[in-house]
């Protein structure tokens, strides 16, 4: 069994009509600097632009991507049994209306996949009591499988005080949270002008500033069934890991108290989903198995951004010099036990 937990989805309405192109437009926060532009390709299709900062693009949506035939069509061709939906970037700023709207079309899209599909909520990232109803109602009568939020939105990162109500709520309901990235980091000044900089290695740095916070925050005291899965594996985050939590404190210069911090709240609250397997390489991804270790990790490759992700990743995985019980547990078995989801 193979399931991706990382296909993204958006509504067909947003390319068909004009209204609501239009209103998800008008929720882009221009004063948080994220610019969006709807225009026409060469080839006749609308495509959306989402720019942060104004003049360089981050993120990119295009008609025809998010088609259902087409989508079941490739993970057939990769033997996907099952995919976990969730919005490509713009969870970020989308006010409860659209959520809602965007919620009922995932419920839509899960049922018209008969149920290969499975979806996360879509709220807005501060609790009030119409956000939460509105969570409650993506669980408990839609059947979704978690809640999607961002690392950070505006200048603020998830350990802020001010969205400690909403997380408060998702611990009650014991439902795991996937992290997305946003495109860059809340300072990314010295990344920005460079394309394949800002692009891959804005979206890591977001992550791992994202995990950081939540781990020395202390907020997992406070929030013991909070499961965070960060995407892009945290940002590489395998590759930090050891350094964060030194043995000793060097005279002072490091906190060494972190035995709590790495043996409780990274061990039963961080998760890791790979969001692409080929591009980080398999030396790099064998390294986080080693690191991270194989349950923590959760297989994903952020189709449709490329067709080749999806349709190589499972066998890409499965060359990997790891265990066929390490291969299963990051192909399958973590997304089921974490998201629910039945053989």
């Amino acid at each position: 069994m193979i399931i991706d937990s990382n296909i993204y989805w958006l509504p067909d309405e947003l390319f068909t009509s004009k209204e609501f192109a239009n209103m998800f437009i008008r929720t882009v926060p221009r004063e948080y600097g994220i610019f969006a532009y709807k225009k026409i390709t060469s080839n006749g299709k609308i495509q959306f632009t989402i720019e942060k900062p104004e003049g360089f693009e981050s993120l990119n949506y295009f008609e025809g991507d998010y088609d259902l035939s087409t989508q079941l069509r490739d993970m057939d061709d990769a033997n996907i049994d099952a995919a976990i939906l969730k919005l490509p970037g713009c969870q970020e700023w989308l006010d409860l209306d659209l959520c809602i709207q965007f919620n009922d079309g995932m419920a839509k899209r899960m049922k018209e996949s008969n149920g290969k599909m499975k979806a996360l909520a879509v709220v807005p990232p501060i609790g009030d009591e119409d956000t939460l109803n509105e969570l409650d109602r993506c669980i408990n009568e839609l059947h979704m499988h978690g809640v999607q939020l961002s690392a950070h939105y505006g200048g603020k990162y998830l350990d802020d005080p001010i969205f400690r109500p909403l997380l408060e709520h998702i611990n009650e309901l014991n439902i795991p949270v996937y992290v997305h990235h946003t495109p860059v980091p809340v300072e990314y000044n010295s990344i920005a002008e460079y394309n394949n900089l800002r692009r891959s290695y804005g979206r890591c740095m977001d992550q791992t500033i994202a995990i950081g916070r939540e781990l020395f925050s202390g907020m997992f005291e406070e929030l013991p069934n909070l499961k965070l899965i960060h995407s892009m594996l945290g940002g590489g985050f395998f590759t930090f890991a050891n350094s964060w939590f030194p043995n000793k404190s060097g005279n002072g210069r490091f906190n060494a108290d972190t035995d709590k911090i790495k043996n409780q709240y990274l061990k039963h609250n961080i998760y890791f989903e790979m969001s692409h397997a080929q591009p980080w390489g398999k030396a790099q991804l064998q390294c986080a198995v080693e690191v991270l270790g194989a349950d923590k990790i959760i297989y994903g490759s952020s189709y449709p951004v490329k067709t080749e992700w999806l349709t190589g990743g499972p066998s890409f995985v499965q060359q990997l010099n790891i265990s066929q019980k390490e291969k299963e547990l990051i192909l399958y078995k973590n997304a089921q036990r974490i998201y629910g989801i039945a053989d």
